[in-house]
């Protein structure tokens, strides 16, 4: 496999907190299909009728006032045209710091509107944010005003409320799959993780996700498929080696089986 190939993926480099505004293009470059190795937020403030991002495949329409937050892993593509707003591409340590909304910590946001009643405070925040990243930028400081915008903006992702065993567990599970899901594909292997029997965390995905463990596994897989699908660099049996499957005809069954055609159907519809 050739690794120029793959979807680009964009790292922080020298710096664990990167902060820039939209109309100067964001702290990396927008205007490819690439995937992070850190989160990023990004508040559009003002956009035009027409501004869309792309999430894993989906085109999202942008409205002014909207937030999306970024998790490492997704592809993301987006035109900036002289949108408003800000972008703060952020470390994995530093971000899982300042947000314990596992959600979030696994799978970032979706674009949502901000409380019109929080948008001065988070401005403010943000304008705090700028000031000490253009001049001392010292990471505890810029730590603490991001846990300050999070904790607001969270209110409106997660109502707090008191977690349920099980919904941690889900939680848990979530983000084992997320590690493990090319390597581990046994139920067995994430009850061993959480310290419950396969039986018993099948029910819990059954009573809070009305699916199966398995079932979970396989839908992260084909979503990592249509990502590199939908990229177009690598071959099918490529992609088939890199997500651990033992044929390039196996996977294409697997992956018609859960997504209702082939890959090879799916490439040449997204390219």
């Amino acid at each position: 496999m050739i690794p120029e190939k793959e979807i680009p993926v964009h790292h922080l480099t020298s710096e664990q907190f990167q902060m820039s505004t939209l109309s100067a293009a964001g702290p990396e470059n927008f205007h490819d299909v690439h995937r992070h190795n850190f989160f990023e937020i990004i508040w559009f403030r003002e956009v035009y009728e027409n501004s869309r991002l792309e999430l894993d495949f989906e085109s999202y329409t942008v409205e002014n006032n909207q937030i999306c937050i970024i998790a490492p892993g997704q592809v993301f593509n987006m035109k900036i045209e002289g949108e408003e707003g800000y972008a703060m591409a952020i470390s994995k340590e530093i971000f899982n710091e300042a947000c314990d909304i596992e959600s979030v910590l696994t799978g970032g946001t979706l674009p949502f509107p901000l409380d019109p009643k929080n948008e001065q405070t988070c401005h403010t925040i943000m304008l705090l944010i700028q000031q000490e990243y253009k001049g001392a930028a010292r990471t505890e400081l810029l730590k603490t005003y991001l846990k300050a915008f999070c904790i607001i903006i969270g209110e409106q992702i997660n109502p707090q409320e008191p977690l349920l065993n099980d919904r941690q567990r889900i939680q848990e599970l979530i983000g084992l799959i997320e590690k493990h899901y090319i390597q581990h594909r046994e139920t067995a292997f994430y009850a061993e993780k959480l310290k419950i029997s396969p039986h018993h965390l099948n029910d819990i995905v059954r009573l809070l996700r009305g699916t199966t463990v398995k079932k979970l596994i396989s839908q992260r897989l084909v979503l990592e498929s249509k990502r590199e699908l939908s990229f177009g660099a690598l071959t099918v049996k490529e992609i088939a080696f890199k997500l651990g499957f033992r044929d390039a005809s196996y996977f294409s069954r697997f992956f018609k089986k859960h997504a209702g055609q082939n890959p090879d159907g799916f490439k040449s519809g997204n390219n």
